[in-house]
């Protein structure tokens, strides 16, 4: 195959040099030292799609996405496949970051996705909508202190959050980040299904709304599910943190894990917190046989002016059984 004039072939001793120092690099954070070694590999084979394709990676890890996409740009130009290409993916994410619809739709077609139409009657140039991809796990902060929290796949490479994260993650419900292509582990529900975990690239849309901490009395979990679903039917979110927090090590958290969904009487070997302590210091999964626990660390995702009158109202449903302290605003 002649590309620009040349015949194609394996790349030089050189090249490859340079491209395995480069990415030494990267794994240092080394990104500046690492952009002039892949530069430097391109000059030395430009006609082959692996420079750009590294290029493109590189930029994708730095987040410039207006280089990531031009360096992506010219790897596909260079493919010898029509389909299925890592480098179509590189190019939607990157398209998806500066909301280029057309070429990020583009992107995933030609990796081999569906994609429907413009909902504007405007076919192939609005933002992939309806693409039906499910839901999935995506890992927050994957650099700092790490968080693996449920979403709602918008596209390939955007996931919306569902649950409601802690503090730490300074990430909140309802808020859609920009996510890596490659799984990074999967949970698996009791009912059978699994869901990748996706690692978070960068927050794509803030949310507006805060998160807060609230201690609650909750004499039986139909109280705590009281309070969730109240907040659910209000168009927010409420989740109760004693029970849906585990501490992973990062080995176990990119691994295959089940989710807290179990059933029967166990302690999940891979939880590195501490049982019988509330909140986020650790947790036995829901339904393992361990007594109830009455006070609940809860996350709530509500505005200001609503937060204190749903769970006053959840409280005067039942003033028996329901108490609420400490709220405080957290994120």
């Amino acid at each position: 195959m002649r590309i620009f004039g040349k015949v194609r072939h394996r790349p030089s001793a050189s090249w490859r040099q340079a491209t395995d120092r480069a990415f030494t690099l990267i794994g240092d954070g080394r990104y500046e030292d690492a952009g002039a070694l892949l530069t430097r590999a391109a000059d030395l084979e430009p006609w082959l799609s692996e420079s750009w394709f590294n290029l493109a990676l590189l930029h994708k890890f730095r987040h410039d996405w207006e280089q990531a996409r031009a360096a992506g740009l010219r790897a596909v130009a260079l493919l010898d496949r029509e389909t299925g290409a890592p480098d179509w993916w590189n190019v939607g994410i990157a398209a998806t970051a500066l909301q280029d619809w057309p070429l990020a739709r583009r992107a995933w077609q030609a990796y081999g996705l569906k994609v429907p139409g413009d909902p504007h009657g405007a076919a192939g140039t609005g933002e992939p909508v309806g693409m039906e991809l499910g839901s999935a796990a995506v890992r927050l902060s994957p650099e700092g202190e790490a968080e693996v929290v449920w979403g709602r796949r918008l596209d390939p490479a955007r996931m919306e959050v569902l649950s409601i994260p802690l503090p730490s993650s300074g990430r909140r419900w309802g808020e859609v980040v920009l996510h890596d292509g490659v799984p990074h582990g999967e949970r698996v529900t009791a009912a059978g299904p699994s869901y990748p975990v996706f690692d978070e690239i960068e927050l794509w849309a803030p949310s507006p709304v805060p998160t807060w901490v609230v201690l609650l009395e909750a004499a039986t979990e139909a109280d705590r599910d009281a309070l969730e679903r109240l907040a659910s039917d209000a168009g927010f979110a409420a989740e109760d943190w004693s029970s849906s927090v585990r501490l992973l090590c990062r080995t176990c958290s990119e691994s295959t894990m089940p989710s807290d969904e179990g059933d029967g009487e166990h302690l999940d070997p891979h939880d590195h917190s501490e049982p019988g302590h509330p909140g986020p210091l650790g947790h036995r999964t829901a339904g393992s046989g361990v007594l109830w626990v009455p006070e609940r660390e809860c996350g709530i995702a509500a505005p200001a002016g609503l937060v204190r009158g749903l769970l006053d109202g959840w409280v005067a449903d039942s003033p028996d059984t329901r108490e609420w302290r400490d709220l405080e605003e957290v994120c």
